[in-house]
């Protein structure tokens, strides 16, 4: 089973060591490609869509960075395997759903990962915990220029890229970063920072993208537009945002402890005692609790070493994940419990949060 081993390796995803790492969980770039002369996913024959699937797949495995990696065609994999894929941010809603043709090869670190036949031809991605858009930027780079050396992109001189969704022609590209906002969410001010970013033509989504909920007080902040840019307008423009961004949450945190921080450590605290002593947790309680959690290693209430546990919690206390771990088939009830039990071993021999050493300065 792919699964045990992507599971069980090394990963740098969850990394997010730094001070605008606190904020910033994971950035992510991504880039929309196709074959020229190829008709998109969307209107190509099957015949067709397993013709780019056997010039693709090769190629990826060949990468430097996909040694020792993890490929699979879609098809191979069972809906639990699936899913987690989804929860780990490596494969798409779409591509979870493709019937054949279609497959995902992931770098060992899952650092990258590259679909085949999703809503174009290839989806590259690269991600990496923490605030770092030119590594990840530089990865990507390379990852596409190795590939353009062995296929043949659609390409238009005036236009530049072309892809199945006009939105991703130019450049092909999305970046975003996944945002830790618990303090715009508390004080009320999210729907209003949602509002203004959107009108920089920035987009605003929960932790799974479009039409998902932002649990955890964890939001996708990306780029809309890809056409009359470069990659490095397009970040630049970005990076602005999110730092406007994190200036408002750090704000927002300041105002909090300063009118109302009892308030916030009852919240915290509660938090801690609900992972310590629950018995029924569904993933989005779970998510919003160790968001809290998270919030007091922010404010040093609890040692540094958590936020990695945290980080790495927000992804193992999904329905797949607990499902996997479970090794067994249950239903939503038994995962609730699952989850809560699972939460509590991890939290059982933790320290309780100590707010004096909360830095009123941030």
């Amino acid at each position: 089973m792919m699964i045990d081993s992507l599971i069980g390796s090394r990963t740098e995803v969850i990394d997010s060591a730094g001070s605008k790492g606190a904020i910033v969980l994971m950035t992510r770039i991504r880039l929309a490609r196709n074959l020229a002369n190829t008709p998109f996913p969307g209107w190509a024959k099957p015949e067709q869509r397993h013709q780019v699937l056997e010039a693709c797949l090769p190629a990826l495995v060949q990468l430097d960075q996909m040694k020792q990696g993890f490929s699979a065609e879609m098809t191979g994999l069972s809906d639990l395997e699936k899913l987690i894929l989804m929860e780990r941010h490596l494969i798409s809603r779409e591509l979870s759903h493709a019937k054949e043709n279609a497959g995902v090869v992931i770098s060992r670190d899952q650092s990258c990962a590259i679909m085949i036949n999703e809503e174009d031809h290839l989806r590259i991605q690269v991600l990496r915990g923490g605030y770092h858009f030119k590594k990840v930027w530089s990865g990507i780079d390379t990852v596409d220029s190795a590939l353009e050396s062995s296929l043949d992109y659609a390409f238009a001189p005036e236009l530049g890229f072309l892809t199945a969704c006009p939105t991703n022609v130019g450049t092909g590209m999305r970046a975003s970063a996944m945002m830790h906002l618990p303090a715009l969410v508390i004080s009320g001010q999210m729907e209003k920072v949602v509002r203004a970013v959107n009108q920089l033509g920035i987009a605003v989504r929960g932790l799974f993208g479009e039409g998902s909920d932002a649990s955890g007080s964890i939001f996708q902040i990306s780029n809309q537009t890809t056409l009359g840019e470069s990659e490095d307008e397009i970040l630049k423009r970005l990076a602005q945002v999110l730092n406007t961004v994190i200036e408002q949450e750090m704000n927002a945190r300041e105002r909090i402890l300063e009118k109302d921080s009892g308030k916030l450590y009852d919240k915290i605290g509660r938090a801690f005692g609900i992972l310590q002593n629950s018995h029924l947790l569904t993933s989005a309680e779970a998510m919003n609790l160790l968001s809290l959690i998270r919030l007091g290693v922010d404010l040093k209430a609890f040692p540094e070493a958590m936020r990695t546990t945290v980080d790495r919690l927000f992804i193992e206390c999904q329905p797949g994940h607990i499902q996997y771990h479970a090794s067994k088939t249950i239903d939503g009830v038994e995962r609730d419990h699952f989850r809560a039990g699972y939460l509590r071993a991890e939290f059982e021999k933790t320290a309780r949060p100590d707010f004096r050493r909360v830095n009123n300065e941030l």
